[in-house]
């Protein structure tokens, strides 16, 4: 049996794996080089405000996943999908030279549009990668595999956001230096592309409906149709929701109950990535290489224990007269160590959730319709993180209720919904696995 450290170094994985880790890293790049070029004033050429700019961005890179996610699984269950993803590959290489000239020329037209099409790569790239796991390794190896996964995203979205800010520092006005930077991680994801094994045809019958709106439906009812794989999406979804109900609160958090700096900001991101990435490697460690669910349940009660632990540390923190900076957080008090323990262990459970969850999803799913779960996996996602922002909008904004609240009463819906869906797939997962040994 192939090892963990080998695993990675195998010419089955390493490929798709890198691939997938500069694609991800290639968007959080781009992604952050733009929220930074509009935030801070680098394109001059628009009176628009940056509010509505930062969040029109956010719209546009989620939108493709409502619309295309459903073709972009039969396309991926219809096609080769080695081939399929270096096309893709070299899609996103173009859209970085829509990039640079938006870059380069100053339109934030040009570099809204090209955010728009990553988010389009994003979306047809989603159902090849996870999909193509059961097909490239071997079922004891399925959750090494998607520990490893979630594990090289998490910090290619870290990489991402601090290459990207650290990019656009050191470039001043000379923009040239984000765009060298993002082509050539489009390039190195082709080049790491080259070299993944060529994969079975599921079914080459499939008829492409290009009707996005009823192609989703579609996908999103055969999803439905199977109990243990609609309960697993959900699952999967919540954690999205949960998820973005921390994340998109940590600026705010740190401005408003912290007092401190934009680089705090990063430090918190950087200790919650880093937290996904323990998580999903203890995740294969202490549960074990066969798929199982064993390690959600721990990872539900971590994400509720955890969340209230933050929001009590928060309650402790002082008022402080002013700004601090990184290095103050450090020499400031015990309770920041609270604020940033709470949210690494809020990461570490966020893996120990996560992980066993995917591996189910491809484990279970039918071969034949194994993209096209994922599709429908990524239609909920989305789903579920817009629900989190209006959510979140109606707490803070509209209700005035505070962020501590808000913290609180999320985790006792994730406790609620965590219970609920344990003592719904629990059964189904032995009645499929009883019958898969009778047959």
């Amino acid at each position: 049996m192939e090892k963990k450290q080998t695993l990675l170094t195998s010419r089955r994985f390493l490929p798709m794996f890198l691939t997938q880790f500069f694609g991800a890293l290639n968007d959080n790049v781009y992604k952050q080089s733009l929220l930074l070029v509009i935030t801070y004033g680098l394109i001059q050429n628009t009176n628009n405000n940056i509010s509505i700019l930062n969040n029109l961005a956010a719209l546009l890179f989620i939108l493709p996943y409502f619309i295309f996610s459903a073709t972009a699984g039969q396309i991926a269950d219809k096609f080769e999908r080695s081939q399929l993803i270096r096309y893709i590959k070299l899609l996103e290489i173009g859209i970085m030279v829509i990039g640079s000239c938006g870059f380069l020329l100053g339109h934030i037209s040009l570099l809204l549009f090209s955010l728009f099409l990553m988010g389009v790569h994003s979306t047809f790239f989603g159902p090849i990668k996870y999909a193509i796991l059961p097909e490239i390794l071997k079922p004891n190896e399925l959750m090494t595999g998607n520990a490893l996964f979630q594990t090289g995203t998490s910090l290619a979205i870290l990489f991402g956001m601090i290459l990207g800010g650290a990019v656009i520092s050191i470039s001043h006005d000379h923009l040239i230096w984000v765009c060298i930077t993002v082509l050539s991680i489009a390039l190195l994801g082709y080049f790491s592309s080259r070299f993944i094994l060529k994969q079975p045809v599921n079914d080459n019958h499939i008829d492409i409906d290009w009707n996005f709106f009823r192609t989703s439906w579609q996908t999103m009812s055969y999803a439905k149709s199977i109990p243990v794989i609609y309960l697993i999406l959900l699952g999967n979804s919540w954690y999205w929701f949960y998820g973005a109900s921390y994340l998109t609160q940590i600026p705010e958090l740190t401005h408003k109950y912290l007092n401190a700096s934009e680089n705090v900001v990063s430090l918190l991101l950087t200790f919650f990535s880093v937290g996904i990435g323990i998580g999903s490697l203890l995740c294969r460690k202490i549960g074990g290489s066969e798929v199982n669910i064993k390690m959600v349940p721990i990872g539900a009660i971590g994400l509720t224990v955890f969340a209230f632990y933050l929001a009590g540390a928060l309650y402790f923190v002082p008022e402080q007269p002013i700004t601090l900076q990184l290095t103050d957080i450090f020499t400031h008090g015990l309770v920041y160590y609270h604020v940033m323990l709470a949210i690494i262990l809020l990461g570490i459970s966020g893996g120990f959730y996560i992980v066993p969850l995917y591996a189910l999803m491809q484990a279970y799913s039918p071969q034949s319709h194994r993209a096209r779960i994922v599709a429908a996996n990524n239609i909920y996602n989305a789903i579920f993180m817009v629900a989190s922002a209006i959510f979140s909008i109606l707490i803070l904004s509209i209700l005035k209720i505070d962020m501590k609240v808000l913290f609180c009463i999320t985790a006792i819906l994730s406790a609620i919904f965590s219970f609920w869906l344990l003592k719904k797939v629990r059964p189904l997962l032995k009645e499929t696995n009883a019958l898969e040994d009778y047959n």
